[in-house]
């Protein structure tokens, strides 16, 4: 199938999966696809990293309990696990944007530390004749 048609079906999909919980409303049914976005986007932004591994299951199981939720009819339940889904989510690409933001930042403060003893040692060796 074409990639254009799964992007165009999917949304179609879990409009389909949303309409048969009945007993939700409609805001409550856009918080979770919202959720399911925001856990998929959170996924692919993470990938291996252990850094917020932990936060993005915390997501997934939110986000399995709201789907539990709407489909037993607790509105209140599927919006409370939608929220925190998606929270949960949002801290896990945090803090693997700040592992990674700290990493980069190591490697800088090493290249001038190295940088810096290079220079010490060329102005520190004495010079000779042929130098002047």
């Amino acid at each position: 199938m074409n990639s254009w048609m799964t992007r165009a079906a999917a949304p179609l999909a879990l409009a389909g999966l949303l309409a048969g919980c009945s007993g939700v409303s409609d805001l409550t049914k856009e918080r979770v696809a919202r959720s399911e976005t925001s856990v998929q986007q959170a996924q692919q932004a993470i990938g291996n990293s252990e850094q917020g591994a932990l936060e993005l299951q915390r997501a997934k199981e939110n986000l399995d309990g709201a789907r539990k939720a709407m489909k037993d009819g607790d509105e209140k339940l599927a919006d409370r696990h939608a929220q925190l889904a998606q929270l949960d989510a949002e801290l896990a690409v945090s803090k693997s944007q700040t592992a990674a933001s700290r990493k980069a930042a190591d490697e800088m403060l090493a290249s001038i530390k190295q940088l810096r003893q290079e220079a010490e040692r060329t102005t520190d060796q004495p010079r000779t004749t042929n130098d002047q």
